[in-house]
This record gives C-alpha cells, sequence and structure tokens, in this order.
C-alpha cells in the first residue's frame, strides 16, 4: 500500500486492528532510520532461550502472517517471539540493522531492495509468502450492478456529483486509508483529470467502518482498495479499470511518483530475513522460509482478528488446529 509499495508494488496500509500476536509489541512507528541502533530481542536475555524477533506490519493480512508463525514458533518449536510494529520503509531499516529477523508480508520496493539486498547485503530475500497482492480503485457490487459503466475509469466524471461528500470539497471522493500510505492515487487524479478529491479515512480500521457504513446503508463509493483482503466476502466490491499497467510506467513513478498514470500492479508478495539471521537463525529461519500459504488461508485468519473478535493468537491457534496438513510442511524436516 505505497507508491513507492505499489509502484514498486502495493499499499501501506496502517492498521488500527490490535495485534496480540507475541507477548511483546514494541511499537517504532515514525522512527527515522538515524534513531535505530542494533538491539536483539528481550528474550535473548534468558539462558538458553531460542528467540526470534518479527516485524508486524499494520495491516491485518500481515498481522494474520506473523499470528500464525508465532503461535507455531512458540507452540511446536519451542522459541519465544518478539513482534516489533513499525511503519512499512522504516522496516526496511531495522531489518538491515537487525533489530528484527524477518519480514513476512512485502509489497514490493524495487529501491529497497536494491540497497539492502543487491548493495549492502545486509538483507536477504526470503521467499514468496504464495500470496499475490493486488491494489485498485473499488465500487460496491449493488451499484455497479445499477450503473455497470462506472467500473470504466473514462466515465468517473459522470459520477462524481453521486459521490461527493462534506469532506470531498465539491467533488467526487476518492476514500484512501491512513495520510501515511503513500499512494499513486493524487497523482491518478491529477492525470486522469478526474474531478475527485483522495480523502483519508485516517487507518485501515476506519477505512473499513466507512466501507460498512456505505453499504449498510447501499450509498455508492469509490474506494482504494487491495487484495487479499476478508472484508470482500461481506461487501462485494468490483473493480475499476484503470489504465493498464505497464513497466514503463511503472519505472516512471519510482523515478517520479507525481507522473504516474497507470493501474496499479498484481505483485507476488514477498518475505524478507535479515542476512545474519538466515546465517544463525537455526530452525526458525528454516521455517519462516518454508511459511507459505495461500489468500484464502489468510482470508480466513485475518476475518477471525478483524470481523469475529478473535486475539490474534486465538486466531491463529484455531487455523492450526484445523490445517496440520499444510503447516506440518513449514516444520523443519517434514515434507
Amino acid at each position: 500500500m505505497t507508491g513507492t509499495r505499489i509502484t514498486d508494488s502495493r499499499r501501506t496500509t496502517i492498521a488500527a486492528t490490535a495485534l496480540a500476536v507475541g507477548a511483546l509489541l514494541v511499537a517504532l512507528s515514525g522512527c527515522g532510520a538515524a534513531d535505530m541502533t542494533k538491539q536483539s530481542s528481550p528474550f535473548a536475555a534468558a539462558k538458553g532461550a531460542k528467540s526470534v524477533t518479527l516485524s508486524v506490519q499494520s495491516w491485518v493480512g500481515a498481522q494474520a502472517n506473523v499470528a500464525v508463525a508465532t503461535y507455531l514458533l512458540e507452540h511446536e518449536m519451542d522459541y519465544r517471539v518478539d513482534t516489533v510494529q513499525v511503519d512499512e520503509i522504516p522496516a526496511w531499516d531495522a531489518l538491515s540493522q537487525g533489530r528484527v529477523d524477518a519480514i513476512l508480508e512485502d509489497w514490493g520496493h524495487a529501491d529497497q531492495e536494491k540497497r539492502y539486498v543487491e548493495e549492502k547485503k545486509t538483507i536477504t530475500a526470503g521467499g514468496d509468502l504464495g500470496v499475490t497482492g493486488h491494489i485498485g480503485w473499488f465500487v460496491p457490487k449493488y451499484w455497479a450492478d445499477a450503473h455497470p459503466d462506472v467500473t470504466d475509469w473514462k466515465n468517473l466524471n459522470k459520477y462524481a456529483g453521486q459521490l461527493r461528500t462534506a469532506e470531498s470539497g465539491g467533488k467526487g471522493q476518492l476514500m484512501d486509508g491512513s495520510p501515511s500510505y503513500v499512494t499513486n492515487d493524487k497523482a491518478l487524479v491529477k492525470n486522469l483529470k478526474l474531478n475527485f478529491d483522495v480523502v483519508f479515512a485516517g487507518s485501515e480500521a476506519a477505512q473499513i467502518t466507512q466501507i460498512q457504513q456505505f453499504a449498510k446503508a447501499r450509498k455508492p463509493f469509490l474506494t482504494y482498495w487491495y487484495e487479499p483482503q476478508w472484508l470482500f466476502n461481506e461487501v462485494p466490491m468490483k473493480e475499476v479499470a484503470l489504465p493498464a499497467y505497464t513497466a514503463k510506467c511503472g519505472d516512471k513513478g519510482i523515478e517520479d511518483p507525481k507522473s504516474v498514470d497507470c493501474a496499479y500492479p498484481s505483485t507476488p508478495l514477498q518475505k524478507y530475513f535479515n542476512t545474519e539471521f538466515t546465517r544463525t537463525g537455526g530452525d526458525a529461519a528454516t521455517f519462516l522460509k518454508n511459511f507459505r500459504w495461500t489468500k484464502d488461508d489468510q482470508n480466513k485468519v485475518s476475518a477471525m482478528i478483524a470481523s469475529q473478535g478473535l486475539t490474534a493468537d486465538e486466531a491463529a491457534e484455531r487455523w492450526v488446529k484445523q490445517n496440520p496438513d499444510i503447516w506440518k510442511k513449514w516444520l523443519p524436516g517434514r515434507k
């Protein structure tokens, strides 16, 4: 959920959804690289303790990854897990410096990958998560069914009046999540000459609440949204076709985000590890490299956390008990 992440491939979704994954949540949001010094897990001081530190991205799908990984590391492999919540780009700095051992869901940051993986070699690619992410603009299915042409961006200005809100200043509203998301949306509105204003809900959780309220009242809305996302099961939506994504547009966007005039790409989500952790992390490093599941698996756990009121640990435990045939293959020495 970022324009960096998006042009590189996705959104920076800051979810207000609570994550009760490990024993400790350390808030690092807003810390710059200059503020970060190398720091191992607080559990590492315990004699004989095996510890792992995982970065927790703030959207619920990423929280689901960490919840399940944490549960299995603690209950099946006798590790103690420390979790660190940090914004998307600073997470790369934290990983490089050894403040965290692994990021389990990255939506694509070519600039960070070049800097840390290719040049500094302080971060090592950890493999495919098994989930493909996609960002786009969406409208509710009930509205698209009544107005099929709204799913083509060229017709959006025709419907701007119906999408006007008190916050959009006389224009149609394009709802985004948090102001801290780095997205292409303002550039797209300008470059495609759309009579819309980007309005931020404040967080992923606030955006979900707003979508649910619109849907309950059967009101039209246009929102920046992404897959995988459990909310599609509750509020069916249709994507608005933006100008097709091309590598040329993506490369142009990396150099000058304000010039973007095409859709967001689909991105196979990736894991990244601190390079030293790949050498010294033992079974934990092997397990996290093997960790690979589907969009449906992630959405099941996400829905338990965000919609059904379970803690992350409770959701992970339920999924683990229901899916031993999947996770047992992740354990070292298993196939």
